[in-house]
């Protein structure tokens, strides 16, 4: 049997960007695009482009460059984005509302089935047609619905808590907004999202910047 061949996370990572700037283009009735031009819109190099999609298959002809609508497709498929996933957001606050609203879920096939909080005021009150219902309710709606993927988006102290009832329950992907490293034993496949990582990296290249031009 062939080994599957190992795709580096930096691949993986950009992956997304492909799918957006693809899903516009074909928005725009653009029907094929070459390597340097997509090169010149998405920002990376034509050899990284075809380096990148070469991991995943021959999907390029010389001469002639990407059907748009073809890689859509395909790097949909290969995202997992040709089924739909039922998700649930644990967390209401500024956070959690923000996620909640995120219109792009749709398109993409993540159906946000429900929404608890710890809140009494919140709970009741409908995002997007979504009643907000309260935490103690998400072990029984996890037994009796089908949850694929969960949003944690508590206060650090209550996240491992969310995430343990989530991973009993059979959820096989976490998106973790919470500021902490959650551990699952390996039985879950969680993406962590911290906010303060992404802004001190910003700082970081502002400061170099600034100091190249001192």
């Amino acid at each position: 049997m062939e080994k599957k061949k190992e795709i580096s996370m930096a691949v993986i990572r950009r992956l997304p960007k492909y799918q957006r700037y693809l899903y516009e283009l074909m928005r725009h009735d653009i029907d094929r695009i070459s390597s340097k031009e997509l090169s010149e819109k998405i920002g990376f190099t034509a050899s990284q482009i075809r380096q990148d999609l070469n991991n995943f298959g021959d999907f390029g002809q010389q001469g002639y460059g990407y059907n748009v609508k073809d890689l859509l497709g395909k790097i949909n498929s290969i995202l997992g984005l040709d089924h739909e996933y039922n998700i649930v957001i644990i967390g209401a606050g500024n956070i959690g509302q923000a996620v909640a609203n995120y219109t792009k879920f749709d398109r993409l096939g993540f159906k946000l089935s429900a929404i608890f909080d710890v809140n009494p005021k919140l709970v009741g009150i409908k995002i997007r047609d979504v009643k907000i219902k309260d935490i103690d309710e998400l072990d029984d709606y996890l037994k009796n619905n089908k949850v694929d993927l969960g949003v944690i988006c508590v206060p650090k102290s209550n996240a491992q808590s969310v995430c343990d009832i989530l991973v009993a329950n059979g959820v096989e992907g976490i998106w973790n907004f919470a500021p902490i490293d959650l551990e699952t034993g390996g039985k879950v496949i969680i993406e962590n999202v911290h906010l303060s990582e992404s802004l001190l990296t910003l700082t970081y290249l502002l400061n170099c910047q600034k100091n190249n031009t001192d």
